[in-house]
């Protein structure tokens, strides 16, 4: 399973860095958008800055078609997931509402796929156990849209424990 991660679409390199060694957690976001609406990073990133963030809170963005984009460097702490962000890495991907902007599960193949590899690749980049867990189980929203133990049951990435 390899996975492309696309370029930074900006550069953040006045920003405060944090020791990696401090990232202990994933934390799986949805854009909160309907099913199969095209949604860029930079839609996200003026999203969040419409709401007073410095740039796009997540470190990395998986849009319809699978590819990864990179939001914020992983040695900068992000703006994802409130009490969370300095030991986490957020991650999140294009969908999570049906058409009436209901929570729905819209993960598809594509991107289920690029987040596996993703994770994965995070714990051999970072080398120490990393615990994975949905938006919803730390903040009172349905973000994901869906259970993460239950979405990647069965897949190599020990969620809850390690994936390194």
């Amino acid at each position: 399973m390899n996975v492309q991660i696309l370029k930074p679409f900006i550069s953040i390199n006045s920003m405060a860095t944090r020791p990696l060694s401090t990232i202990h957690t994933i934390v799986i976001h949805c854009s909160a958008t309907p099913e199969n609406r095209e949604v860029t990073i930079e839609d996200i990133d003026r999203w969040h800055k419409a709401r007073d963030f410095d740039m796009v809170g997540y470190h990395y963005f998986i849009d319809l078609d699978g590819n990864v984009h990179i939001g914020r460097h992983i040695d900068k702490v992000g703006a994802h997931a409130q009490g969370h962000n300095g030991q986490s890495i957020g991650i999140c991907y294009a969908g999570g509402c049906d058409a009436a902007m209901n929570p729905k599960d819209t993960l598809n193949e594509k991107q289920h796929t690029a987040m596996s590899a993703l994770i994965l690749s995070l714990g051999t980049i970072l080398q120490q156990p990393l615990k994975v867990i949905g938006h919803n189980q730390i903040s009172n929203k349905a973000c994901p849209s869906f259970d993460v133990q239950q979405k990647f049951l069965g897949e190599a990435l020990l969620l809850e424990r390690s994936v390194c």
